[in-house]
């Protein structure tokens, strides 16, 4: 028992590693890569602490050379979503009743760990099964997931000393309590730091937690599960179930301990849990808490007062880094006339120096999409531009998946503002320019506004102060996370904490004390210490 009042460390982001040429951290990830690839790793489902090895399995293999198998792991179904289930409640209550700081200091450990001798091993993983170049694993697997370990357990004690205030005689506080039941943590394919939040969020607010990782990343999630076991993490309170949507999630779904969803993944996906959730809530405990985030339909407007060089170097590294596979990848821009012809040439040019290949070369900029599916939904879109009349491809557009889910950085200038290549999340590495005229920019904000049913992330590039604030009203719903003379990717945990609304889901910001509140359910308590013994009031009694 500890008689003290602790404070959680303030906490600081993760500084950037940068892997210069002969760096020590450079030379110890190629080491560690070069060691992950000459094994082929068995990865079990975790359910209460077991080892789970149901025969069937899937396979974990690089984006950029498919036929490399990095491991196969154990799909789960109905039997061991059931055992996960009762594993996790087995434990609930003795993991609601470890204190703040017994909680907090297991993912803090986790941070400085992955800080430290576990950063080559989840950056390599990632470069491996994401297909992810070393700066793109860095500031995700290492940074972002340090900041999220380090600043939750910060922002988890806000939540608990935010206290009411209190009467003469009177005692009120608050307490927070985990919700009833489990979580369930659906992550994707394109951010370890997000695979690696969305079920310890939960579970450090006091919750328990079932997890399915994207099936193509699964040896990711199963490198975080360690990550956690090292850290002290006990054994129940977060379960790995891997497996396909349908075999995991139907009987968590039916579940009665269903308490709330964590999710990251497609508007489609999220609307049928919905959907399934609101016609099984009759079944439930409680209202299950629910917190998506979404597709994008990722925007940058140019005003014909921005800084050309500024804005071509934005749409290269926002539509290109990480093969636009991030939620807030730069997919349209509203470029005005003037500036154009400019830009075109300066967009061009650096397209075409960019290398793209396997990331164990450091010298190349883009690796391959995640995997077949993904491929030949990007080049379906490829082909449309190709043979619409209304879009002409102007820079790559070329793609070969012979050995790894290659896809050309690719620009497309789109005729109308309607095309479908201006409202439909690709989520590749595919940019679509709409030109407008100068004069007609208040319109064309607009136009913005209303062509994508999403509202992640946008930015706005203007030197003129008046075209920024007419900007932001107008674009004030179609962007969660707005950026003024930069890209709209990069969101940095503490800083810009994360979300969007419309179809792009519930804008609960991750890297928030939003999003960890959406995790506790709070208990007023109001303590009287001299309570009336006397049920008459004063005004009935008369003179």
């Amino acid at each position: 028992m500890q008689n003290a009042f602790l404070n959680v460390p303030v906490p600081k982001n993760e500084s950037v590693l940068h892997y210069g040429p002969g760096s020590p951290e450079k030379l110890t990830l190629k080491d560690k890569i070069k060691a992950l690839k000459s094994q082929k790793l068995e990865i079990p489902a975790r359910i209460g602490g077991r080892e789970i090895r149901t025969g069937k399995t899937g396979k974990c293999v690089c984006p950029h050379d498919h036929a490399h198998v990095l491991g196969e792991y154990h799909l789960c179904g109905e039997a061991e979503v059931k055992a996960a289930i009762g594993a996790a409640l087995n434990v609930r209550k003795e993991w609601a009743a470890v204190p703040l700081e017994g909680r907090a200091a297991i993912f803090i450990k986790a941070a400085e760990l992955l800080s430290g001798p576990w950063r080559a091993a989840l950056n390599a993983a990632n470069m491996l099964n994401a297909s992810k170049t070393v700066y793109q694993a860095e500031i995700d697997s290492a940074c972002e997931l340090i900041d999220f370990l380090r600043i939750n357990p910060f922002y988890m004690q806000k939540i608990y000393q935010q206290q009411p205030s209190s009467s003469r005689g009177v005692w009120n506080y608050v307490e927070q309590r985990p919700l009833e039941g489990f979580v369930f943590a659906i992550t994707p394919f394109n951010f370890a730091s997000i695979a690696g939040n969305l079920p310890t969020a939960p579970a450090m607010m006091g919750n328990v937690v079932l997890w399915k990782p994207a099936s193509s990343t699964v040896y990711i999630a199963h490198f975080i599960m360690e990550l956690l076991r090292a850290a002290g993490l006990p054994d129940g309170v977060i379960n790995l179930v891997p497996g396909s949507g349908r075999e995991v999630g139907d009987p968590v779904l039916a579940s009665p301990d269903l308490s709330g969803i964590h999710f990251t993944g497609s508007t489609s996906t999220f609307r049928e849990l919905w959907k399934t959730t609101g016609r099984c809530v009759r079944q439930y405990k409680q209202w299950p808490r629910i917190v998506g985030e979404t597709g994008g339909k990722d925007f940058v407007f140019a005003h014909a007062s921005a800084d050309v060089q500024a804005l071509a170097v934005a749409l290269v590294r926002g539509a290109f880094e990480y093969q636009g596979q991030k939620c807030s990848a730069a997919s349209r821009a509203y470029i005005p006339e003037s500036l154009w012809p400019a830009l075109k040439s300066l967009v061009t040019d650096m397209m075409a120096e960019i290398k793209m290949g396997n990331p164990e070369d450091f010298t190349n900029f883009m690796g391959a999409v995640i995997d077949k599916g993904a491929f030949e939904d990007i080049t379906g879109y490829i082909k449309y531009a190709a043979e619409s009349g209304d879009s002409d491809i102007l820079f790559g557009g070329g793609y070969d998946d012979s050995k790894g889910y290659f896809i050309e950085p690719t620009l497309v200038l789109a005729k109308t503002p309607k095309h479908k290549l201006m409202e439909e999340e690709i989520f590749g590495p595919v940019l679509t320019v709409y030109v407008y005229k100068d004069a007609a920019y208040e319109e064309t904000l607009h136009l913005c506004d209303e062509t994508s049913p999403y509202g992640l992330t946008g930015a706005i590039f203007a030197a003129d102060r008046k075209a920024i604030v007419m900007a932001m009203d107008i674009l004030q719903n179609a962007a969660g996370n707005f950026y003024i003379n930069d890209k709209p990717t990069g969101a940095v945990v503490g800083q810009q904490p994360f979300g969007g609304s419309r179809a792009s889901g519930t804008n609960d910001k991750a890297g928030s004390m939003l999003n960890l509140q959406r995790w506790v359910s709070p208990r007023t308590v109001k303590e009287n210490f001299v309570p009336p013994v006397n049920y008459r009031y004063p005004h009935m009694d008369e003179a």
